[in-house]
């Protein structure tokens, strides 16, 4: 199994989660889009959001930097328009787009000044943008070893890009020229299996890149599984949705 195809099988697990729907289906409310208005979704992976706003009317388009998303993406939904390209060079024309939409792409930007300089490029005068993502500092995991989960919380994070993208929000847009800027926090609960996978691959990635030993690392996502298996598990996730106005 590839790395892409296990992607988006966590994808669909965590889109299928109530709370996510209502977040995607917020971010569809902050665009202020119209029937028939264009929009992109920058780093759409397997093309929800796409076909959602496709549902809505509007005409929706998928960037990805993987083709391999994007051909998954076009064969879940055949009529809508995917692209592969990237946030700093996007495939779309000068002013073309009514809303831009970026879904957990910007904690993967080492440059989210050169994104929101793009943005600006395709979004036409009036034009509404939407950023949502986690700050990967700021997860918030029960545990009976608090100082193991706070040691792999944070070295997660120094392992992400940009980790604290998140909380940049506000200032980035604002500093891009951007009007009308407003952030939100909703805090995602998860007390069953459904983000067991998120948690072990988090320890996974700690562990492989050396910060903890084998041994925690089995201790932990023994404790993390028992906890999901005892209905004792609790993740508190907050996800951070930002959006404003251009001109």
């Amino acid at each position: 199994m590839s790395n892409h195809t296990e992607l988006i099988k966590l994808l669909d697990i965590a889109d299928a989660v109530p709370a996510a729907a209502m977040l995607r289906a917020r971010s569809y409310e902050l665009l202020r889009l119209r029937p028939g208005d264009s929009a992109v979704d920058v780093g759409c992976g397997a093309g929800r959001a796409v076909a959602e706003l496709y549902d809505r009317k509007v005409a929706a388009v998928g960037v990805d930097v993987s083709e391999e998303m994007i051909t998954v993406a076009q064969q879940r939904r055949p009529d809508a328009d995917f692209r592969i390209g990237d946030a700093y060079e996007l495939p779309l024309g000068d002013g073309e787009m009514a809303g831009y939409r970026a879904d957990k792409v910007f904690h993967e930007l080492d440059d989210a000044t050169q994104a929101l300089v793009e943005a600006n490029r395709v979004l036409a005068p009036g034009g509404r943008i939407v950023l949502i993502g986690q700050d990967w500092d700021s997860f918030i995991i029960d545990s009976q070893q608090p100082d193991l989960t706070r040691t792999i919380v944070h070295a997660r994070a120094d392992l992400i890009v940009n980790p604290r993208a998140a909380r940049s929000y506000r200032n980035v847009l604002l500093d891009a020229g951007f009007r009308e800027v407003e952030v939100e926090v909703h805090v995602g609960i998860f007390t069953d299996k459904t983000m067991l996978g998120m948690l072990t691959g988090i320890a996974e990635a700690v562990h492989a890149a050396g910060i903890i030993t084998r041994e925690q690392y089995d201790t932990w996502t023994a404790e993390q599984l028992r906890r999901a298996e005892q209905n004792r598990l609790f993740l508190a996730l907050p996800l951070f949705l930002a959006s404003a106005t251009l001109g």
